[in-house]
């Protein structure tokens, strides 16, 4: 019984979260305008 106790707490902790995190929404920013590198340098 305990453990279907323990089991019920976590599911509810993390739903508490998910909503916390979703209620939050993304936060401001932007990308940074300089490309990415993909490719190595050569080496001299």
């Amino acid at each position: 019984m305990r453990a279907l106790i323990a089991a019920a707490t976590g599911l509810v902790l993390a739903f508490a979260l998910v909503l916390t995190v979703s209620a939050l929404g993304t936060p401001p920013g932007r990308t940074s305008p300089k490309p990415l590198l993909t490719t190595v340098p050569a080496h001299p």
